[in-house]
């Protein structure tokens, strides 16, 4: 591969497992503490399509439906470009050690993922409550474990051919 194509495919799977990994630390908080399911990411999907214009076709529960199937693959392509986003940084050159890297992929997932519900007005991390902070610190510090982890084990085996 390319020196520009291998960190952007090794960050794309990164960042899906990254994901993954951080979907299923939130629906292990859902279980232990017994929390509703987040509506944010179909609150976003709404609030972004009325934004931009766009009408999100079909009658009441088809929309419905598709905003429910929109919220999180708009999860997973952000968390998929996230993934390009560390592996590219990472590539470069600019996290040189360990720490640097998990520190910067852990703000990097939670400014990439509340800054704009802060912008839409959908919710206020300034308002959250030390419950609303642990439900969304530790998935994202998941997600950047898995995605850095993820990347060091791709450029290594392909480091060896």
């Amino acid at each position: 591969m390319t020196s520009v194509v291998r960190p952007i495919v090794h960050g794309a799977v990164a960042g899906l497992a990254g994901t993954t990994a951080l979907n299923m630390a939130g629906y292990v908080d859902i279980v232990l503490r017994g929390r509703p399911i987040s509506d944010t990411p179909e609150i976003t999907v709404r609030s972004l399509a009325d934004k931009l214009h766009v009408r999100i076709p079909g009658d009441d529960q088809i929309r419905e439906n598709r905003v429910a199937g929109l919220g999180p693959l708009m999860g997973y392509t952000v968390g998929m470009g996230m993934g390009v986003a560390l592996s590219l940084v990472q590539a470069a050159g600019l996290l040189p050690t360990k720490t640097s890297r998990y520190a910067f992929a852990s703000l990097f997932a939670l400014t990439v993922t509340n800054v704009p519900i802060f912008i839409l007005g959908i919710s206020d991390p300034r308002t959250w409550t030390t419950a609303d902070w642990v439900s969304d610190v530790i998935p994202h510090g998941v997600f950047a474990v898995v995605a850095v982890r993820v990347i060091e084990r791709l450029e290594a085996a392909g480091s060896r051919g």
